[in-house]
């Protein structure tokens, strides 16, 4: 199973008139998303499935880069994925989603998310816009928009 783990892309700023649930993605947002799908693009990524937190900003990352690999299929938001839930939710739901599956998702429930399937207590945090694959149960590398590149993925 190949599974990538997505944070969202750079979003607008809380304000007293915008709630952190409603935040959009930012112009700069827009431009990682269609870094991160140039990237996967060029790791020869195809995918099964495409599901994603039901926050505004976390749709439309997962939607421009299914956009930009040329994903065809659907598109689910998946409640489990919501900031502040349990990572065995997430789990159990995504494993029946098909062998290849980019999760898109906020910080921390991400990188709990990715320690969980993992079976670690810990996993790194992701900056916005930044992937990891992880491959047979192995993290191999990540993708940053932020530096326009992918590197092996290190321990460190």
């Amino acid at each position: 199973m190949k599974l990538y783990l997505l944070r969202h892309a750079d979003a607008v700023a809380e304000d007293r008139d915008l709630a952190d649930r409603d935040r959009y993605l930012s112009s700069r947002g827009r431009e990682m998303c269609r870094v991160v799908a140039r990237l996967l693009r060029e790791q020869s990524v195809e995918l099964d499935a495409v599901v994603t937190s039901p926050l505004a900003r976390a749709v439309q990352t997962a939607e421009l880069v299914a956009s930009g690999i040329d994903y065809l299929g659907l598109i689910e938001a998946m409640p489990a994925l919501t900031p502040g839930c349990h990572p065995r939710l997430a789990a159990e739901a995504i494993v029946a989603r098909g062998d290849a599956v980019l999760i898109v998702g906020h910080e921390p429930t991400i990188s709990h998310l990715g320690g969980f399937l993992l079976g670690r207590p810990g996993f790194p945090q992701f900056r916005t816009g930044q992937l990891y694959a992880v491959e047979d149960a192995r993290p191999t590398w990540t993708a940053r928009a932020d530096v326009a590149q992918v590197e092996a993925y290190n321990v460190a």
